[in-house]
């Protein structure tokens, strides 16, 4: 440890979660002002009266107190706020189709099979993704092309009767209203995924351009922006843009029928239609072999056919097959068969693709086995690293009834004599099945939990020990800690258990639904109900996230609620569909490293990276890097402090190739006790971090953890803190409701549950371990004194 001089100084540095925050509340002050950044990524400390940076309050040590800097990265303004951020979460089934990609299981090293089914499963992925692509351009074809340009504007029907029939029969007008909402989402797809943040710095940009895959073993090491997603953004829009041509032609099956010149032009189209398909299929099949980004290897004919020239040329080419489809298609006719036909062989082609996904799946979770299977149980991945194909298949059927949710409402505004495609009473069938289904579940599960919940109570079954220890002698927060404990435990341990759930009730409905449409079987009168209740279904899913963009517009606040959904999908950079936000993280980690950099030029500079639940994440990334690239005396000036972290019970499990358990293990033994990690038992969200299997014997907490020397093994029992808390290992344990109030601190009364870490005294001890300059087991400070005498016998019942 680093002997602390006269000019030492910590500077801390903040991060936030989810859904954003204001500059006031994460650096703990009335007033903020901006110190760096661009706008997006802000860094800000707190200001006095004269809106000037302030310095921190300082920070008490075992020997003396150090001054104090205390700055805040904001980075919120990324996914919320703003109609135009709001959005996207209609790209909500593109981003879960993208994450997807990221909770594949690992590829061990020196494994042909499971490198083989690595490729494979990859390559699906984005196949799949394209498929979700076309399956939205289908359904707006259904709503634009078929329900309003041919049905309900063709000359004689009473949809829209203020519209003459003079204007109904004008030549090619009903087909340019029905093919230009298609165009116009599309061009709105394509600038979506031209967005990307901008890094501050020029020579950080620099250096992450020039960065090569960091083979470190380190958190997030994996997380770079992928070099295909410009091909890959091409291809789905070629793609998109063929699938409309496709489908205003007649659909994929059979072309429409036309004599002479005419019959000749529409085959060619419809051939063309199928060729640029085929082409976009093939494109992001072989998009992700490795082989290609090297020119001595067989795939660099890959990346030249799929350069900026040939991209544009491709784009110019679908471009003009959609206005040739246009011309000929001077009256569209009573029904568009295309845009029906074509949803169906989409919808067929992903539930062929899942099943592949999810069958190649198995082995390659079971060669990726043995870098898990010598954890504990509750820290192996979740599903035996087979999580990745059930959130697939929630991506997919979300894509497929968000469009089913806007066509029905359309249809009942425009008129009850317009009809639908035959495939949408199947669709509403199935979500029908699957919202029955799914309250059955829900039933099942709250009457299983509060049974089990009960009997446990009823028996006297302690459920949390810890928190006894926490609160002796303090019966009534020991009461209000035990139910929030319990409940905070069920959700960690079951959470992904209810994304199983879901998406089984899915897969069962899809199923039914699928095994009658294509036997044809009509559905039976007695499934009515049934398909009732998926039109409610439907139509709630479609108005809930219509509104929340609408509110996003007019409520700021709405849109931060909403950027829930993009803090956690837009961690992850474009992989396997290109059509999603950016990726803040290739902003937000660059930063912060080069942010510690400046700090660190001073020598008596220490800079602590803190984290708070999603900011947890980018602050342990942020410290791989740093570790990678400090000299040995800049990194012991370097530590990190996680406040309701994911890092131990979801990231790990559901993204082990990007988060395994041997990664965090690595930066643990790297900052050798520097990484002091806050938890709260009652918190549902974040848990511990550097320790399991935990247990209370004779009084004492005990477990097994990282160790200061980078090893794991059983750890010596936990200290208690001045104030309260249990330290054991790297976690500190704080009593929830707090102990206190104490005089000169903020208070915070009652269950904090994932609120407010920083209110907590053990956070500036926590501060001082990761800025070395004090130890855990240092001799015992004498405690804070109470501003009450806390209580110390039980209250009657």
């Amino acid at each position: 440890m680093l002997i602390a001089g006269p000019d030492t100084r910590v500077v801390e540095l903040r991060v936030h979660g989810v859904q954003g925050t204001t500059p006031q509340t994460l650096v703990d002050a009335v007033a903020a002002v901006d110190v760096a950044g661009d706008g997006l990524g802000r860094i800000v400390r707190p200001a006095d009266r004269l809106r000037r940076p302030a310095p921190g309050p300082v920070l008490q040590t075992d020997g003396r107190p150090i001054p104090r800097v205390v700055e805040g990265y904001l980075w919120g303004g990324m996914t919320s706020g703003g109609v135009a951020k709001a959005t996207w979460a209609l790209l909500f089934p593109f981003s879960i189709a993208n994450v997807a990609h990221w909770m594949l299981p690992p590829v061990p090293e020196r494994n042909l099979p499971a490198h083989l089914l690595g490729i494979g499963l990859r390559s699906l992925l984005r196949v799949f993704a394209l498929l979700l692509t076309t399956l939205l351009v289908a359904q707006i074809s259904v709503v634009s092309l078929d329900l309003v340009a041919a049905q309900c504007l063709r000359p004689g029907t009473p949809c829209l009767g203020s519209v003459s029939d003079d204007v109904r029969s004008l030549p090619y007008l009903r087909t340019f209203l029905g093919l230009l909402p298609i165009v116009l989402v599309i061009a709105v797809m394509r600038r979506v995924s031209h967005v990307d943040w901008r890094i501050e710095r020029r020579e950080i940009a620099d250096a992450e351009e020039k960065e090569q895959q960091p083979a470190s073993g380190l958190p997030g090491a994996h997380v770079a922006t992928d070099p295909d997603t410009p091909a890959l953004r091409s291809l789905h829009v070629v793609a998109a843009l063929a699938v409309a041509s496709l489908i205003a032609l007649g659909g994929p099956l059979r072309q429409l029928t036309a004599s002479g010149g005419m019959g000749v032009a529409v085959a060619v189209a419809w051939t063309a239609s199928l060729v640029f398909l085929g082409v976009s299929v093939l494109g992001v099949l072989l998009l992700d072999d490795p082989t290609g980004g090297a020119p001595h290897r067989g795939g660099r004919w890959l990346r030249a056919a799929l350069g900026k020239k040939p991209r544009r040329v491709l784009l110019v080419l679908s471009v003009l097959l959609v206005v040739a489809t246009l011309a000929l298609q001077e009256q569209l006719p009573l029904r568009v068969p295309g845009a029906d036909v074509t949803m169906q062989v989409v919808a067929l082609l992903m539930a062929f693709v899942l099943v592949i996904f999810g069958v190649l799946l198995v082995p390659a979770a079971l060669l990726a086995r043995g870098s898990w299977k010598a954890l504990p149980r509750e820290l192996r991945p979740w599903a035996g690293g087979w999580f990745s194909a059930p959130v697939l298949a929630v991506a997919g059927l979300l894509g497929g009834g968000f469009g089913a949710g806007v066509a029905l409402p359309i249809r009942k505004a425009l008129g009850s004599e317009l009809h639908l495609p035959v495939g949408y009473d199947y669709i509403t069938l199935l979500w029908g099945v699957a919202g029955a289904l799914g309250l059955l579940s829900t039933f099942a599960v709250a009457s299983f939990t509060g049974a089990v919940r009960w009997r446990a109570f009823r028996k006297g079954k302690v459920w949390a020990r810890e928190a006894s220890l926490l609160h002796s002698g303090r019966m009534r927060d020991l009461r209000a800690a035990t139910r929030a404990w319990w409940w905070a435990r069920w959700e960690r341990n079951h959470g992904h258990h209810l994304i199983l759930i879901i998406a089984s009730v899915l897969v069962v409905g899809a199923v039914v639904a699928t095994v009658l449409r294509v036997r044809n079987i009509s559905p039976a009168t007695w499934v009515s109900p049934f398909s009732a209740f998926g039109v409610g279904v439907l139509g709630l899913l479609a108005v809930s996230l219509l509104r929340a963009v609408y509110l996003a517009a007019r409520q700021p606040e709405s849109g931060r609620r909403l950027g829930i959904i993009a803090d956690i999908a837009q961690f992850w950079p474009r992989e396997a569909h290109p059509i999603v936000p950016p990726c803040y993280a290739l902003k937000v980690v660059p930063e912060l490293v080069e942010r510690v950099r400046d700090h660190l030029r001073d020598p008596g500079t220490r800079v602590v990276l803190c984290g708070h639940s999603q900011g947890s994440l980018l602050v342990a990334v942020a410290a791989a890097r740093l570790l990678e690239e400090l000299s040995p005396y800049d990194r012991e000036r370097i530590g990190l402090v996680t406040a309701g972290s994911q890092l131990q019970w979801a990231y790990p499990r559901a993204f082990p190739a990007v988060v395994p358990h041997a990664s965090l293990a690595k930066l643990a033994g790297g900052l050798d006790g520097r990484w002091r990690a806050l938890c709260r038992g009652t918190d549902p969200l974040g848990g511990a971090v550097t320790t399991w299997r935990r247990q209370v014997f004779d009084g004492m907490l005990l477990g097994v953890g990282y160790r200061a020397d980078g090893t794991e093994g059983a750890l010596a029992p936990a200290l208690r803190g001045p104030t309260g808390a249990l330290v054991l290992g790297g976690d500190h344990w704080l009593p929830d409701p707090q102990r206190g109030p104490f005089p000169g601190r903020r208070w915070k009364s009652g269950v904090s549950a994932h609120s407010d870490y920083t209110s907590d005294p053990e956070w500036d001890r926590a501060v001082a371990i990761a800025a070395g300059l004090t130890q855990v087991d240092a001799p015992e400070a004498a405690p804070l004194p109470f501003a009450r005498k806390p209580e110390t016998r039980p209250e009657l019942a």
